[in-house]
């Protein structure tokens, strides 16, 4: 539920930011128009950057792999127990 509520406040300071630039005429308005476009795009790299940094610092567990070839074994054991035809490779 926090969460929530910072996304919700970060979108009412944003949008009270993009309300003030309006009427303020600070920004040509052709350029203020688009800025909940930026936005937009600015959140899709901020995901993109952030999916990218998780995938490099994503750890390997080499016990866990090993565990793993276990349980593909044992569950290639168990079919071709009950008759079923498991590729050896």
């Amino acid at each position: 539920m926090k969460h929530v509520l910072k996304i919700f406040s970060l979108l009412v300071v944003i949008s009270a930011l993009w309300v003030g630039l309006l009427q303020a005429s600070i920004i040509p308005e052709s350029h203020t128009w688009l800025l909940p476009m930026y936005f937009v795009v600015s959140l899709g790299c901020y995901g993109l950057l952030m999916v990218g940094v998780g995938l490099m610092r994503f750890p390997t567990c080499p016990q866990e792999a090993l565990l793993l070839q276990q349980d593909i074994s044992e569950a290639k054991d168990f079919l071709k127990q009950k008759g079923f035809d498991v590729c050896s490779e």
